[in-house]
């Protein structure tokens, strides 16, 4: 099954070239579009203070952050590129993220991780819905997916909403279908070899013997197909 990552990440601005930090950094599994419940999440302190207009968006204050983890703490380097491997890296304006997370990486020298890892889920709604709103809050309204947990943005649960709606730009309920589909293939497949063995006490007929005669002929003379119900005696 194909192994990948939704990540979020909160920040106290808009540029690391101009001073910005990353402040929360979460991660998700997911295996073939169905999250495993396998996660990463770490709170960092960004050794500056926070601008307003970024806590009003995610509610970390500086006196929060301070004491968390720096960024080049092995529990988060270490813990993070541990846990994403080699994996895809799915983000909503995958640049933002990967630019703040590549600035943190090569300002300790290790290697950033290259653009063609990171699948760009606003990308994928610009082209299905062009002209359209594309936020992660527009995307959850579109696919009807539930913004009850969410108080303020946080890199964890917006990670959570985010691998919901990369199912449905994915193809969603489609998929759904696929693995109903696919259940029942399975389920007839039993049934039809049997594979539960016989009833001990067998069920007794609903059908008296003039009715099952009436439907033989009915089946022959009728339908004129293959009586599928005769094979197992109905």
């Amino acid at each position: 099954m194909a192994r990948e990552i939704v990540l979020d990440t909160e920040t106290t601005g808009f540029d690391p070239k101009t001073g910005d930090r990353l402040v929360e950094l979460a991660a998700l599994e997911i295996e073939s579009f169905v999250p495993t419940g396998r996660s990463f999440h770490v709170y960092i302190d960004p050794c500056r203070d926070m601008p307003a207009e970024a806590q009003r968006v995610h509610g970390l204050s500086a006196d929060f952050l301070r004491g968390k983890p720096k960024f080049h703490h092995p529990d988060v380097v270490e813990g993070f590129l541990e846990f994403i491997g080699d994996a895809p890296l799915i983000a909503h304006n995958a640049a933002f993220d990967r630019g703040f997370i590549n600035w943190e990486l090569e300002n300790i020298r290790r290697e950033p991780i290259p653009e063609p890892r990171w699948i760009d889920t606003l990308a994928l709604a610009k082209q299905r819905f062009p002209g359209m709103h594309n936020s992660l809050d527009a995307l959850c309204k579109r696919f009807k997916v539930s913004l009850s947990e969410r108080e303020k943005h946080g890199a964890l649960i917006d990670a959570k909403l985010l691998a919901a709606v990369y199912l449905e730009l994915k193809g969603g309920r489609e998929r759904r279908l696929e693995l109903s589909s696919a259940a029942m293939i399975n389920a007839v497949s039993v049934a039809t070899k049997n594979e539960y063995g016989v009833r001990p006490r067998p069920l007794a007929p609903r059908s008296t013997e003039e009715e099952r005669t009436l439907h033989a002929a009915f089946i022959r003379g009728v339908v004129k197909s293959e009586d599928l119900w005769g094979k197992f005696g109905l």
